[in-house]
């Protein structure tokens, strides 16, 4: 089995930072061999997508976009995607309804739970509980500056203290990577890749059809909502 996977992981056995990190990194070097798909956004995001091979519970897809410093520089990005990373989401993922952190096990592997709500007829509430690790790393002769922040499903059905904090709804699970990297010309990559399923009874393919176009609306939908922030600092 693959570490990255929507697979839940037993929240009293996760991986170590680095394994994890190691395989995101790897994971997300290969996007851009991935098949491509649509632009959106006036061709300022990028989408690609893979097939579910033998090791994947679902098919893969991934985006990329490229910011300048005027539009948010690094620092200010990892400042919201790195740090309380759900609590963030809610605020511009307007199907996210609630967020709890349900343990830190250290500053950078904590477990959260969501609980999405969608506007009929599409489907009923969800839940997705994840283990969001994070690392920044700074700028070596090397390597540039750049944050990884990597989310997998964990199951707390063995932790009953835990598992109470987590709303009733259909489970769902995803796993995702991202990564927040310093190019040599002062704008950030944000590149993302994402594997799904909302469980229940929703057929696959209705799921696939659309998440492209979904995960590229975050691009635009956080950076509204990162720009209205700075509006009310001034």
């Amino acid at each position: 089995m693959t570490l990255l996977s929507i697979t839940p992981l037993d929240a009293g056995a996760i991986p170590g930072d680095d394994e994890i990190i190691s395989a995101a990194e790897t994971l997300l070097e290969s996007v851009t061999t991935w098949k491509q798909g649509k632009k959106y956004h006036s061709g300022t995001v990028q989408t690609y997508s893979r097939a579910k091979g033998p090791d994947d519970g679902a098919p893969w897809h991934a985006r990329l976009s490229v910011h300048k410093p005027e539009e948010a520089t690094l620092d200010a990005m990892w400042e919201k995607l790195g740090k309380n990373k759900a609590v963030n989401e809610k605020e511009f993922i307007h199907d996210i309804n609630k967020v709890a952190l349900v343990k830190e096990i250290s500053p950078t592997q904590q477990i959260w739970t969501l609980y999405y709500t969608f506007s009929p007829p599409i489907i009923s509430p969800r839940t997705f509980t994840v283990v969001q690790i994070t690392r920044y790393t700074a700028a070596t002769e090397s390597s540039p500056r750049q944050g990884i922040i990597v989310s997998l499903p964990v199951d707390l059905s063995g932790q009953p203290d835990l598992a109470k904090m987590e709303e009733k709804g259909t489970r769902g699970r995803y796993a995702s990577v991202e990564r927040l990297l310093e190019l040599p010309d002062g704008t950030t990559e944000w590149r993302m890749a994402t594997s799904s399923t909302p469980g229940g009874s929703i057929p696959s393919f209705f799921v696939e059809k659309s998440l492209d176009g979904k995960i590229a609306d975050d691009v635009p939908h956080f950076m509204n909502w990162f720009h209205s922030l700075l509006k009310e600092d001034n």
